[in-house]
């Protein structure tokens, strides 16, 4: 969500008297947080489980706070299972199972699910195991279940040639695009370095391009057969159900299909390397990246817990060891990271450094290896091992609190199930491992598997490596014997549904007038905090692009009384996470914290907010991470393209005409100083500029006292705030293709935009239901075409960003390099014949009114939904009922209302093409579309 007003006048701005920031301070009382013993108490997920005597296993989770239910179904299988020269099948399969039809719904799964209201539906495959979910209406609950069980019974009927080549094609495409940004080719040379010949992690998910081209019919229907049975998954139903429903409708649903083969998970030892192994690897990348990585136990080792904050306290906090030497005191890394990565049969803990540009990087690593040494001996203190405790703890207990999706209570069950065969794997055994760790536990697990040869892998800028295409042809398919269909009763119809009950908005004033909204969210102990200013990218200044996004990240690096080590280590205790961010039109300061310890979280906050140090060490520091980050965005494709568009539709001297990151120009960047941020800061960051925005479990009357204690000093300025001026007309549009050349690009990125009469407080209910059937979602007619029927690329979407004055809209279509032409040709093929002939049908109204209006209450799970929408209608002048009553609204529409919007506000002849590609591979084809080509370097 997004807004608008801009700076009033940058002389007057620079004639203020900038005085040197004063010496720290003494430091405030620590706040007192709550122990690891206490968070553990917190943390709890009861279910009950069945099993069905074909082997599915069932566990159930009751939550009662919203009508949906998680369904998630977890199937033991991943990529470690695949044979030599079949890579990449597991996820091949999940696509095929994910997106093609079953032999009962002809149609596919996605547009029933679609028009049922579902959310958080996807798939997911990773070294050990697949899985499909979906959060879905609990009237809803039968269709989906009728659904879920069809993909694990009922589809091999429907797998045919045509099907296999499309969704092959996708998935090399979303190996293109994973692959094409900078690093991307790192993962391969990793898991063949440590992983002998034939290991079964020895190969990544995505597979080879040749392996993938080798797939036949026959193979994908034999790993269906002998791994998809019921007595090879987990099935997770959280929500709004008991048991006993879910006993009688799984038996329903699932109970009549047969067991398969029992899959045995690949054994997979941990390998030692014999010695240390180096490898450089060259990339077009704006800084060398240094690795060192080794192979661990896995998830439910009795050295897990103790590897994971080994890795948090070195490399994953704040204040983690990494970053206090190599980033704020020797200054040699622009970005460091620790991580321990757990899967079931191994881990894999790994260290990163970006190093500084100029910095010679052999010192660097030598460096960094003397210091993974020293900590490797000395082992981390109590309090680094506290704060990791915490801060784990703390995250988990956020993630609960969904039911489903990519993180909630349903996937811990079903994890804990598939691996350690105990759904309470996470709440009980987990959360207990973490709490009882000891500096010495750590220390001796780091000595167990940390003193051992290290994988030092080096991507330095250069020429990157040789790329392995797909074939150009193939050979053409075997015969594939026919397969009957196995025809079962119809889905069920949905019930009744249930209308949402978006908590009660509450508001007040504090006593220095600070205006405060509140809802009440007791799904978890959390509150969240947003101290929203009326700013934004767009109040940049115009000849200091950047500004604003070097002043939030100094934010938390320093205050009159707090350096950023004090910082780091307040918040970690405290379980909190405080960010600093801006769209286009609003700057957030937002705090997530444990509810007990809410009084200290605020103070902190408080601090963050109001007295930035701004020291001139911090901002050199902070300054070449800034710089580096634009360097990065200069490399990637999606930053290439997010910088050059904006400049073209709104003219670069319109506040929306600057990259939505804010990362501004590295010339900009490089000179500014303490005056131009205290200055920005000054004007924008004040009391009559600012909302606050509270999300908690507490009621309002106890946080009341509370706010009033942490903001009570902050007074109301004498002067004015200031304004964000923006033009009362835009260029003509200029359609035409910009092309951007990267070389050794295998995918071209496409954007496609153009500005509309049009601002996100405006009425878009209409243009939105009618876009979704063009343009935004898996099942817009773009994506239809370019991905699920030619297979050029791995996802394509066209959508609206809602801005305070006129807003964009933008398609973005990454494709396979020797189809960009065809692909640009084909979006404006689609565009023109929606926006003329064929516009809206019947069935896509259907689809679009009944999902929109029906997935309403499921988007609402969690506190940060509920802060989003508050954010949200404040912003855009919308009542607090709004989602409450937006289903009636998209049920009352048609496809004549529809069309009239969409014709209203998009011309398909107004597209201006951004293209950042290989222009030698791209120019030829793009040639052929007879539009005017401009080619611009990179932003």
């Amino acid at each position: 969500m997004r807004p608008a007003r801009f700076v009033r006048s940058s002389l007057f701005a620079a004639l203020i008297l900038v005085f040197a920031a004063p010496a720290l301070a003494a430091p405030p009382p620590p706040p007192a947080p709550v122990p690891v013993a206490e968070l553990v108490r917190e943390v709890a997920i009861p279910y009950e489980q069945f099993t069905l005597d074909n082997g599915l296993r069932v566990i159930v989770h009751t939550d009662r706070k919203a009508p949906v239910v998680a369904v998630q179904a977890w199937y033991n299988v991943g990529s470690k299972d695949e044979r030599a020269g079949r890579t990449g099948f597991a996820h091949l399969f999940e696509h095929i199972g994910l997106f093609n039809p079953t032999e009962n719904l002809p149609g596919g799964l996605m547009q029933p699910l679609r028009a049922l209201g579902a959310t958080d539906w996807n798939g997911t495959t990773w070294f050990d195991r697949t899985n499909f979910f979906q959060t879905v209406p609990t009237p809803a609950l039968e269709q989906a279940l009728y659904m879920e069980s069809d993909r694990m019974g009922h589809l091999l009927g429907a797998l045919n040639q045509e099907r296999l080549d499309n969704q092959r094609g996708v998935v090399q495409n979303e190996k293109r695009q994973g692959d094409n940004q900078p690093y991307g080719l790192v993962e391969y040379a990793q898991l063949e370095a440590l992983f002998p010949e034939g290991h079964p992690y020895r190969h990544s998910t995505i597979g080879s391009m040749a392996d993938l081209d080798a797939a036949t019919l026959e193979d994908l229907r034999n790993w269906h057969r002998e791994k998809y049975g019921p007595n090879n998954a987990v099935l997770v139903l959280a929500g709004d159900i008991d048991v006993a429903t879910a006993r009688r409708l799984v038996q329903q649903y699932f109970g009549h299909i047969p067991r398969g083969p029992q899959n045995v998970p690949a054994a997979a030892d941990v390998p030692t390397l014999p010695a240390r192994v180096d490898i450089a690897l060259h990339d077009r990348v704006p800084a060398t990246r240094l690795y060192r990585t080794w192979v661990v136990p896995g998830l439910t080792d009795a050295d897990a817990a103790e590897l994971d904050i080994a890795a948090t306290v070195f490399g994953g906090l704040n204040s983690s060891r990494l970053d206090e030497v190599l980033v704020r005191r020797e200054q040699v890394a622009v970005r460091v990271t620790a991580s321990y990565q757990a899967f079931h049969r191994i881990g894999l803990f790994e260290v990163s450094v970006d190093v500084k540009p100029g910095e010679d990087v052999e010192a660097v690593g030598k460096r960094l290896d003397a210091l993974i040494a020293d900590y490797v001996g000395s082992g981390p203190n109590a309090d680094e091992v506290a704060r990791a405790q915490t801060q784990w703890l703390s995250n988990f207990i956020r993630a609960l609190e969904p039911t489903g999706g990519f993180s909630g209570k349903a996937v811990a069950l079903a994890e804990g199930a598939l691996y350690a065969d105990d759904p309470g794997f996470y709440a009980q055994r987990r959360t207990r491992e973490y709490a009882q760790a000891t500096p010495e536990s750590v220390r001796a697990a780091m000595a167990r598997w940390l003193t051992r040869p290290v994988l030092a892998l080096s991507v330095a800028p250069g020429e990157r490596e040789a790329y392995a295409e797909a074939a150009a042809e193939r050979p053409a398919p075997a015969p594939v014997e026919a397969l009957e269909y196995s025809a079962r009763e119809p889905m069920p119809p949905i019930g009744p549904m249930k209308s949402l009950d978006f908590p009660d908005v509450e508001r007040i004033a504090l006593s220095n007038g600070l205006e405060v909204s509140y809802a009440r969210v007791a799904t978890v102990p959390l509150t969240q905090v947003a101290i929203e200013f009326d700013a934004g990218v767009a109040a940049d200044p115009a000849n200091a692009l950047g500004t604003q996004q070097l002043l939030l990240s100094l934010l938390d690096q320093g205050t009159r009384s707090r350096d950023a080590l004090r910082i780091a280590e307040d918040s970690e205790r405290l379980g909190a996470t405080v960010t600093a961010s801006a769209t286009m039109d609003r700057t957030v300061v937002q705090l997530g914290v444990l509810s007990p310890n809410l009084a200290g979280g605020l103070d902190l906050l408080v601090d963050i907010v109001r007295n930035p140090a701004l020291d001139e060490a911090d901002i050199e520091r902070v300054r070449a991470q800034q710089l580096a980050r634009i360097a990065q965005e200069r490399a990637s494709p999606n930053g290439i393209g997010a910088r050059a568009l904006p400049a073209l539709l709104y003219g670069a001297g319109h506040p929306y005409g600057r990259p939505q990151s804010g990362l501004g120009d590295a010339e900009v960047v490089a000179r500014l100083g303490q005056r131009e941020l205290s200055n920005f800061h000054r004007q924008w960051f004040r009391i009559d500029n600012a909302r606050l925005f509270v999300v908690s479990d507490r009621p309002l009357a106890e946080l009341r006292p509370l706010l009033e204690a942490a903001f009570t000093d902050w007074e109301q300025p004498a002067n004015a705030p200031p304004l964000k001026h923006f033009p009362a007309t835009l260029p003509a549009p200029r359609p035409r293709i910009v092309l951007i050349d990267r070389p050794q690009s295998p995918q071209s990125l496409i954007l496609g935009a153009q500005v509309l009469a049009a601002s996100g407080r405006d009425d878009l209910v209409a243009f939105n239901a009618a876009n979704e059937v063009i343009g935004n979602g898996f099942l817009s007619r773009i994506n239809q075409d370019i991905r699920e029927t030619r297979g050029w690329s791995y996802g394509v979407n066209g959508r609206l960003s809602q801005t305070w004055e006129r807003s964009p809209y933008v398609i973005t279509a990454p494709v396979q390099a020797d189809r960009t032409g065809e692909s640009i040709a084909a979006l404006l093929q689609q565009y023109r014949d929606f926006l003329g002939p064929r516009g809206v049908t019947a069935a896509e109204a259907r689809r679009t009114m009944d999902g929109s209006a029906r997935s309403i209450p499921g988007l609402f799970e969690t506190s940060a939904a509920v802060l989003g929408a508050m954010r949200g209608n404040a912003l855009f002048g919308r009542p607090d009922d709004y989602w409450e009553k937006i289903a009636g609204r998209y049920q009352a529409l048609d496809p004549a209302t529809m069309d009239a919007a969409a014709r209203r506000l998009l011309d398909a002849e107004a597209f201006t093409w951004v293209v950042v590609g290989d222009a030698a591979v791209v120019r030829p084809q793009l040639e052929k579309l007879g539009l005017e080509i401009e080619v611009q370097p990179t932003p």
